[in-house]
């Protein structure tokens, strides 16, 4: 075991003093955070998606920022806006809290469709433009956002173009019974978010998403995952396939799948275990074939099933 498998295992047993339970959430929240990348956090409420991005945020030495979205929250509240200085005559920019390492953003889908789009930017490029001057982020910035099912009230779809900015969307699901219980246990006089500790500087975290970005993928597994996703832009039950960056996200998901397993090369499995988290959230179901009971994983399990893998 190298220093960098036993500080993923480190900062895997430290968000999991918070996150009982739920090993493949914490893992692919890790891998995401590894791939540079941002994280969607989907479920109802009440199942620990705010726990588990702050448990994230604490864990890693980086400034955190917590936005709470609303329906009267403005675009200059997260990013940050012009102010005038009577001392000087000029205007000053005042940084929003979007400058930071890790981003909160909880509840996003509880915001207009104007402010979520603010974050356009911020995830792509890395930098925020106000009034005509750009100004660059930390090197470290990540995005976890938690939402809602769009099914309950006071809820704004996300548009495709931020969905699609997105690394991964994960659900938490709800815990076994005796995970319940040690849930209350572990909360009958405090909560553990409060005792767990930074275990990951800034610059292991960069070695070690530098790390991800060496691990070597056959030409014939990028091809097999170009495959799959072309295959969800011509599938009919779909309105919307995947996009190139959906194949950039699945290269590197797949590369930070065997970093994590401590492989010297990406295999197949590796591929078919990130697809649904990396492309699920770009897909759109065609109305006719949801009344179906047709889901975007239910796509993607049977793209898996249909495209050849390439033999060894």
């Amino acid at each position: 075991m190298n220093d960098f498998q036993r500080a993923h295992i480190t900062l895997s047993d430290n968000i999991q003093k918070v996150i009982i339970g739920k090993n493949e959430a914490v893992s692919l929240s890790i891998m995401t955070l590894l791939c540079r990348g941002h994280l969607l956090i989907e479920d109802v409420p009440g199942l620990g998606k705010t726990m588990l991005a702050r448990a994230m945020a604490h864990s890693v030495n980086l400034a955190f920022r917590r936005i709470q979205f609303t329906p009267d929250l403005l675009p200059s509240d997260i990013t940050g806006v012009s102010v005038f200085d009577q001392k000087t005559g000029e205007f000053k920019f005042k940084p929003g809290p979007v400058f930071t390492g890790i981003l909160l953003a909880d509840e996003i889908n509880r915001a207009t469709a104007r402010t979520q789009s603010s974050l356009l930017e911020c995830m792509e490029e890395g930098q925020v433009t106000v009034d005509g001057k750009t100004y660059l982020l930390p090197a470290v910035f990540m995005v976890i956002a938690t939402q809602n099912p769009i099914e309950l009230q006071g809820t704004y779809p996300l548009p495709e173009a931020q969905l699609d900015r997105f690394f991964m969307r994960i659900r938490i699901g709800y815990p076994s019974l005796p995970q319940e219980v040690k849930v209350m246990e572990m909360q009958r006089t405090k909560h553990p978010i409060h005792s767990i500790s930074r275990v990951i500087s800034q610059d292991a975290l960069m070695a070690m998403q530098e790390a991800v970005t060496g691990v070597h993928i056959d030409r014939s597994l990028m091809e097999y995952m170009v495959r799959i996703v072309d295959a969800t832009r011509i599938h009919a039950d779909l309105a919307l396939g995947a996009s190139p960056r959906g194949s950039l996200s699945l290269m590197r998901a797949s590369q930070a799948m065997a970093f994590l397993k401590d492989a010297e090369f990406v295999e197949p499995s590796m591929v078919k275990a990130v697809a649904k988290p990396v492309l699920a959230h770009r897909l759109i179901v065609k109305p006719q074939s949801r009344l179906r009971g047709v889901t975007e994983e239910a796509v993607i399990e049977e793209i898996l099933n249909r495209v050849s893998v390439p033999v060894a």
